[in-house]
């Protein structure tokens, strides 16, 4: 038989046979194409001509498009709809990944050839473009150790293929923790809770072959833990949800998290760096942990005030309810709801049937119409399941991009939303547009109803759909710089920046409709969502700020033999609020144990969140959030841009200057507006 993934795709745009693929090509595929890909890396390497930019950097770039083009699909596929063959994949593919990774870094003629370039980069005539790839290749090699030699380069290939290991292990156990418990909820409890609540319940007690349940799906536990007036079933229910990955057996996650972190120390110090996290951070815009550790304290106190003043009126709403004792961190969401209600006269119930999936996906791209020129246009092709959706990406008739959107949550789908690129923008060669993937985890409604979101729900899309219009809008030559390919700080900026958009009252006016009327939001109504945006805002700046500290002082000094005691003492030191938790507690930190990306970085939403809130206010100053000069610059320095150039001159040329810590401060209403 012939395997679908090493012939020619033949299928509209490009796309992954999807239609064709079985789970048993993806192996031999993978196989075929990294022995193609080392290759040729050899003979770039033993290349008898002098080193040029074209025969060693472009020859690179280039070399890995099969195996690029397959591991984009199988990973885009294995996170959003699991299988045991593909977990299995995953397992066998991450130390083969990593050894061929290692390969690469510790050749050493290849190395010699990049930094010969990197000597007379003066004398080529590169473009800004290509001398800022030359400088990212060598940069990469070098952190990477490639100028280790002997004994220490055999310990660095063996720390990055455990770590690779690690990484899918962690995944793997926290898919399986969330998968395997369910809780059904008894008819008495079920009937007190709204419509959206028991759809989404009755939902996932259908997958699940019962009657309704609570899932550990987000989207469905956090309203349930809203209006779940049973204080023992929301106990039951938060307490699963917090032992992710920490229920003992297979599955238990703490070791590996200890493991990672120790072998992390020494990748670091085999580098020459005084921990993880400063070798981590260098190239990033932030630099040091230092900068890091004063921006999140900076938040941290105002957040922390304002949290535990949150906290006292939510306790004596639980003791007017005749409970005894503190509040309790599965008392805080019910609570908080029934204070918004009073506060702000905001009926999750009542406003969830406003925010249709459907009219949220038209809200997003008809921004982006206004603001880029972007059309979409539904679109056929092989996916990968029944409830994907694709859309063609045109501008000026000229075709951009495919987005394909995966939005309901489901048993082999990894919690959380992403966006990720099965297909990266480049011009160097062949297929050059990008095909972007954003996942969601919402709640599915029964067969013939619409799904409703909540406003959390509505900017988490906004927020993926930023990403990728980043992906989407990139417009640069080379893949390895291509749409989301920036420091680690800087690529949560497109994504919160386009949140912002939802807030414009005009856009909800226009697709902000009821479920069952068709009516617009009300005026008023609309006016009082926007007016309790920052409601709260103390609980999830503390949830959020809380773990990335522990992710920082896991990873500057040395690591912790017993990373769960060092979490507990991080926490007391900065005085966490006895009703909270952290968002990410380390047995389930997918962002920073399943690998290195957001390792020692997940500070980064913060820091890139520094950068939204200036960069919407320029819109603010100018009268429309749609100011068509404004969003050409938007375009031309940061989306379109990628790594081309360094990002603080990207920021700097869009805004004029860097901004400071106060309209984050002012947009999360944890400071008096002016």
């Amino acid at each position: 038989m012939t395997n679908p993934l090493l012939q020619p795709w033949e299928t509209p745009f490009g796309l992954p046979p999807f239609d064709a693929i079985t789970d048993d090509d993806w192996a031999p595929a993978v196989d075929e194409a990294l022995a193609r890909a080392r290759s040729g890396i050899e003979a770039i390497a033993a290349n008898p001509e002098p080193p040029t930019f074209a025969n060693t950097i472009e020859a690179m770039e280039l070399n890995e498009a099969e195996l690029g083009g397959i591991l984009g699909a199988f990973y885009g596929v294995a996170g959003a709809d699991s299988t045991p063959a593909r977990e299995a994949l995953q397992r066998e593919f991450a130390p083969k990944l990593s050894a061929y990774s290692s390969q690469i870094i510790t050749n050493r003629p290849l190395f010699e050839r990049i930094d010969s370039l990197w000597a007379q980069k003066d004398t080529l005539g590169l473009t800004p473009e290509q001398e800022r790839v030359l400088l990212l290749t060598r940069r990469s090699f070098v952190r990477a150790g490639a100028q280790l030699e002997g004994a220490e380069a055999e310990r660095m290939t063996e720390l990055k293929s455990r770590l690779s290991v690690l990484g899918t292990q962690f995944t793997q156990n926290l898919l399986a923790d969330e998968r395997s418990w369910s809780m059904e909820i008894p008819p008495e409890d079920f009937a007190k809770l709204p419509s959206f609540v028991q759809s989404a319940a009755t939902a996932a007690g259908e997958e699940a072959g019962t009657g309704p349940v609570v899932t550990t799906s987000r989207s469905l536990i956090t309203p349930f833990l809203q209006f779940c007036d049973n204080r023992e079933l929301r106990r039951r229910a938060h307490e699963a949800w917090v032992s992710r990955g920490a229920r003992g057996g297979e599955t238990d996650n703490r070791s590996l998290a200890a493991e990672t972190l120790a072998m992390r120390e020494e990748r670091a110090r085999l580098l020459g760096h005084a921990s993880f996290a400063h070798w981590k951070l260098e190239p990033e815009m932030a630099g040091t942990p230092e900068a890091v550790r004063d921006l999140l304290m900076q938040v941290w106190a105002p957040a922390r005030a304002a949290a535990m003043t949150d906290a006292i009126v939510l306790e004596n709403m639980l003791h007017a309810d005749g409970h005894e004792g503190p509040l309790e961190p599965w008392d805080w969401h019910y609570y908080s709801e029934k204070r918004r209600v009073a506060e702000h006269d905001l009926d999750e119930s009542a406003l969830k049937p406003y925010f249709q999936l459907d009219r949220m996906i038209e809200a997003a791209f008809a921004v982006a119409h206004r603001l880029f020129g972007l059309e979409f246009a539904p679109a056929e092709g092989p996916l990968y399941h029944p409830d994907v959706r694709m859309w063609e990406v045109t501008r000026d008739g000229r075709h951009v991009a495919l987005f394909i959107g995966d939005y309901f949550a489901r048993g082999s789908k990894r919690s959380g939303a992403w966006c990720t690129a099965m297909r990266q923008q480049q011009r160097l060669e062949g297929e050059g547009t990008p095909i972007v993937l954003n996942v969601c985890n919402f709640a599915k409604p029964p067969k013939g109803q619409p799904a409703l979101l909540s406003w959390d729900d509505a900017r988490t899309l906004f927020h993926e759909f930023g990403h990728a219009l980043h992906q989407m809008l990139s417009d640069v030559t080379y893949e390895s710089i291509s749409g989301t390919s920036v420091a680690r700080d800087f690529v949560e900026l497109p994504s919160q920046l386009y949140e912002h958009w939802l807030e414009v009252p005009g856009v909800l006016d226009e697709f902000a409709t009821h479920a069952e009327t068709g009516e617009p939001m009300p005026a008023e109504l609309r006016d009082r969502v926007l007016a309790a945006a920052t409601y709260d805002m103390g609980f999830s700046t503390v949830e959020y700020v809380a773990s990335a500290l522990v992710d920082l002082a896991f990873h500057d000094g040395p690591a912790p033999a017993d990373p769960m005691q060092r979490q507990a003492e991080v926490l007391e030191e900065i005085g966490m609020p006895r009703a909270m938790v952290m968002r990410h507690a380390t047995p389930h930190f997918a962002h920073i144990f399943s690998g290195d990306g957001y390792s020692a970085g997940y500070y980064s939403y913060m820091w890139s969140e520094v950068m939204d809130a200036d960069a919407f206010a320029a819109f603010e100053e100018a009268g429309d959030a749609f100011d068509p000069a404004l969003a050409k610059s938007l375009e031309e320095n940061i989306l379109s841009k990628g790594g081309s150039e360094d990002p603080a001159e990207l920021y700097t040329r869009f805004r004029g200057r860097m901004p400071g810590v106060e309209p984050l401060l002012k947009g999360r209403g944890l400071v008096a507006a002016e």
